[in-house]
């Protein structure tokens, strides 16, 4: 059985529809966003029956400015050897060291100190702890990313108003009343939700020909 997580059901929509007779296969887990809710799903889900292979997947906020929107990352630092060596050979991506934080990053100069810091390329709140749950039970793990925003293409509001980290959604009327005061940030909201279905389209594609040929 192989596993594949994400943080939200947001993210694996598209692959969920494609996934088709690969189903049978597949157990897919929604980690939540950040630590404290990734600690808490991926523990007990790795319990529950072996694993010959992992994917932590999902979006990542890139800070490398040659990411672009849609760009595939697979992530040398969490990724098993011969997991990441086989999907090099499948996938259009780039490898590349990838960055867990304990917060959104969301300014072009925060985005520059933690390429500056790390030598990362994206940054994400989930995959250090999947890999650490996965160490711990010897499960073989790949980490792929789609990259969802950049210092060019960034949020369309700030962090907190387009997700409350506390209860793992987002809080419609504090969205809602932000854009009445921003009216401006409505079209920023668009060009957003075009940057999410294009890098979850994408990300459910290059998770579909990993299946395949597994």
């Amino acid at each position: 059985m192989i596993a594949v997580t994400f943080a939200l059901p947001s993210e694996s929509r598209d692959f969920l529809r494609l996934l088709g007779n690969q189903k049978r296969k597949v157990t897919v887990l929604h980690t939540g966003v950040g630590q404290k809710s990734c600690r808490e799903r991926i523990v007990p889900f790795l319990a529950t029956q072996p694993f010959a292979l992992l994917i932590s997947s999902g979006f990542a906020g890139g800070v490398d400015p040659s990411l672009g929107v849609g760009d595939l990352l697979l992530a040398n630092n969490f990724s098993n050897p011969e997991s990441l060596a086989r999907a090099d050979g499948i996938l259009v991506a780039r490898i590349a060291r990838l960055v867990t934080a304990p917060r959104i990053i969301e300014s072009e100069a925060d985005r520059r100190k933690v390429a500056r810091a790390t030598g990362a390329v994206a940054v994400d709140m989930e995959t250090e702890w999947v890999a650490e749950a996965c160490a711990a039970k010897n499960v073989p793990m790949l980490s792929l990313r789609a990259i969802s925003d950049t210092a060019a293409a960034p949020f369309p509001a700030p962090p907190s108003v387009l997700f409350d980290l506390a209860r793992q959604r987002i809080d419609a009327r504090k969205l809602s009343g932000y854009l009445l005061k921003n009216p401006a940030a409505v079209v920023r909201l668009l060009r957003f939700a075009r940057q999410i279905r294009l890098a979850r389209a994408n990300l459910a594609a290059a998770l579909c020909e990993l299946l395949a040929f597994a």
